[in-house]
């Protein structure tokens, strides 16, 4: 029997780690942080795309076959598992393609307040100093909070991309299949956040020992000279703290929560209502 699929998508800096590390206590789950899934079925897609011309030979149908066999070849090794969830911040930009392959596949979207994101990305790098963090494609995207921030946001980097793929999916056709799960309350509410997942996935309850959750990747952090990005603290817990960016940098990343708002979609939430912003976490 073949393991049923799921996703974890979202924002970077929001929970994605922390719930695969909660996930991954129940013995019929396997899950993990982003993973080279997302990268390996665009490739796919592009070598079966127009821009190579030997593609012609290829049905509909051998597209499908093919691109199952990458999960079901990847993900051999949990053969044994009830449930595989798969995570990567291009799956909310790739929902038509999965739901097309997995119909009664659900993506878990792990969201947060964007200036607390930023915040977040700030404090790991102002933690490693002297470990100039390959976030930034250049030094004078390096040289100020300012200049950093602006790269994160942009279309094609870090935040700005994860954004945009989940606006759209948020406001698409395939928006029923999508759960929002907000940072702050996992965080305070574990208990009763995973307990929504649970329904939300048609899956019976596993209880969780949410002061003992063990998940971190130092070596791909320190690939990418940011040591701390995947590491998970032990105990599930919200810390409330002051924000290191400058007033106007955080005010103009703080409106962005467009998943507060459920007009125009069908999506799942567990949300912060507007107005009720915690500080930080």
């Amino acid at each position: 029997m073949r393991p049923k699929l799921h996703f974890i998508s979202g924002l970077p800096r929001s929970g994605s780690t922390l719930l695969a590390g909660i996930l991954r206590q129940n013995p019929r789950f396997h899950a993990a942080m982003t993973g080279p899934m997302g990268s390996l079925f665009g490739a796919l897609l592009a070598a079966m795309g127009p821009q190579n011309e030997t593609a012609l030979f290829l049905s509909e149908a051998q597209k499908r076959d093919l691109l199952r066999a990458l999960f079901e070849t990847y993900y051999r090794p949990q053969a044994d598992k009830a449930v595989v969830f798969d995570t990567n911040r291009a799956w909310c930009a790739r929902l038509s393609q999965l739901l097309s392959l997995f119909p009664e596949a659900k993506v878990l979207c792990c969201v947060r307040n964007v200036a607390w994101i930023m915040d977040s990305i700030e404090r790991l790098v102002r933690r490693n100093a002297f470990e100039p963090s390959k976030l930034f494609a250049t030094p004078e995207e390096r040289a100020t909070v300012f200049s950093r921030v602006e790269a994160l946001a942009h279309r094609d980097r870090l935040v700005g991309f994860a954004w945009s793929a989940l606006k759209e999916a948020y406001y698409g056709e395939h928006s029923g299949s999508l759960l929002l799960i907000e940072y702050d309350i996992l965080c305070q509410r574990p208990r009763e956040t995973l307990e929504l997942v649970y329904q939300f996935l048609g899956e019976p309850w596993h209880e969780h020992d949410f002061d003992n959750v063990e998940y971190a990747e130092p070596e791909f952090d320190a690939q990418l000279a940011t040591p701390g990005l995947h590491t998970v603290r032990r105990k599930v817990e919200f810390r409330p703290r002051r924000t290191v960016l400058p007033p106007d940098l955080f005010e103009k990343y703080a409106g962005l929560a467009f998943w507060r708002d459920p007009k125009g979609s069908a999506a799942w939430r567990i949300t912060v209502q507007a107005g009720a912003e915690p500080a930080g976490g």
